[in-house]
C-alpha cells in the first residue's frame, strides 16, 4: 500500500519524476499479475531496476526500438494486460508517432505512455532529446488523455490514476532529481479537474508541470506589487477543465505558463476554449520560444528561455500594467 506521507513525498522528490515512476510501477506490479512495463533501453533511467529484481516477468526491454515497443504494448493490451510504456518524451511522441496514432488514438487501446524527461530536463544532450512539441502532437490525436504532473507527489498520483483509467494516457514528466515539492500531503487527484492552489482576484496563473512551482514563487513577487494572483495547477492538458475555465471569465488577465513550445500547448488549448466566446479575458502565453536552443544544463535552459519565477513575474507584471495603463 502506497502511503502519501512526508517521508514518501520527500523520497519521491529526491528521485525525480523518472525514479518516482519506477517506484510506483513496482508497487502496482505487486498486486497485479497482468501489469507490465515495456521500455526502450531505459530500464535504469526509468527507475525500473527495482521492478526488474522484484518481478522480472513484468518488465520487457525492447532496446532502442520505440516503434516495436508500442506495437508490442498494443498486443499485450489486447490480451487483457495493463501496460505502461516508457522512453524519452522526445522519442515517445515523434519516433513512434504512427504507432501512437493508430494504436492509442484510432484503436483506443489503453496503453499508458510515459514521456520521460520532457521539456528541457536532459537539455545537456541537445535538441534531439528536448521534448518541446510533445503536448502539441498528442493534443492533435483524438482519444488520448494527457497528464502533466506538477511535482513527484503528483507524478505518483498521475501514474495511479492512469493505471485505473480505461482510456489511452500520455504522462509527461518534467524536471530533474531533487525536484521542488508542490504537494506536501495527500490530496484528491481527478483526471480532468484542475486544482486551485491559491486564490486571487486580478489574474489567474494557469501552470502545468514544473511551472506550477515557479508560478507559486512568482505569485509572491506579484502580490508585493499589489497584483492579486490565483495559481491553478492544470495537471490534465486533455481534457481541459472547462468548468474551471468558465469561472475565470471575469478575470482581468489569464496567464498560461508551460515548459513547452508556445505553439500547440496549454496556452493554445486555453485560447481555443475562449475563441468562440462572446467575451473573454485577455491572455498571455508564457512558454518556450519557437526555436532549438544549444545544449545546456536544465537550469541554464530555463533561465535563458525566461521560465524561472522571477522572469515569469516580470513578464506578467509588465503585460498587466501595460494593458491596463497602470
Amino acid at each position: 500500500m502506497m502511503e502519501f506521507d512526508r517521508k514518501s513525498i520527500r523520497g519521491w522528490s529526491m528521485l525525480g519524476g523518472c525514479g518516482t515512476f519506477g517506484q510506483i510501477a513496482s508497487e502496482l506490479a505487486k498486486s497485479d499479475d497482468d501489469f507490465a512495463v515495456v521500455t526502450a533501453d531505459l530500464t535504469f533511467f526509468s527507475g525500473l531496476e527495482r521492478l526488474q529484481k522484484q518481478k522480472p516477468d513484468a518488465l520487457y526491454n525492447f532496446g532502442i526500438a520505440e516503434q516495436n515497443m508500442i506495437g508490442a504494448a498494443a498486443g499485450m493490451v489486447k490480451e487483457g494486460m495493463k501496460v505502461f510504456a516508457t522512453t524519452y518524451a522526445a522519442f515517445a511522441t515523434t519516433r513512434c508517432l504512427d504507432q501512437v496514432k493508430v494504436n492509442m488514438g484510432y484503436m483506443r487501446l489503453p496503453i499508458k505512455l510515459v514521456g520521460l524527461t520532457a521539456g528541457y530536463s536532459v537539455g545537456i544532450l541537445g535538441a534531439t532529446h528536448m521534448a518541446m512539441e510533445d503536448i502539441a502532437i498528442m493534443r492533435s490525436i483524438p482519444n488520448i488523455v494527457i497528464l502533466s504532473p506538477a511535482d513527484c507527489t503528483e507524478t505518483a498520483k498521475a501514474i495511479i490514476a492512469a493505471y485505473n483509467c480505461e482510456d489511452p494516457v500520455y504522462i509527461r514528466l518534467t524536471g530533474e532529481h531533487r525536484s521542488p515539492i508542490v504537494y506536501m500531503q495527500d490530496y484528491d487527484f481527478i483526471i480532468g479537474k484542475a486544482i486551485e492552489l491559491t486564490d486571487g482576484e486580478d489574474m489567474a496563473l494557469l501552470a502545468t508541470g514544473t511551472m506550477v512551482y515557479e508560478c507559486l514563487q512568482a505569485k509572491k513577487i506579484l502580490e508585493n506589487e499589489g497584483i492579486s494572483c490565483r495559481v491553478i495547477d492544470v495537471h490534465t492538458i486533455k481534457p481541459l477543465d472547462e468548468q474551471m475555465l468558465e469561472k475565470l471569465n471575469k478575470m482581468k488577465l489569464i496567464v498560461t505558463v508551460e515548459e513547452h513550445s508556445k505553439i500547440g500547448g496549454l496556452g493554445s488549448g486555453v485560447a481555443e476554449f475562449f475563441a468562440d466566446k462572446i467575451s473573454s479575458p485577455p491572455q498571455l502565453i508564457i512558454a518556450a520560444p519557437d526555436s532549438y536552443p544549444h545544449a545546456a544544463n536544465y537550469k541554464t535552459l530555463l533561465k535563458n528561455c525566461g521560465l524561472t519565477y522571477d522572469a515569469i513575474a516580470e513578464k506578467v507584471s509588465n503585460h498587466y500594467k501595460k494593458y491596463y495603463n497602470l
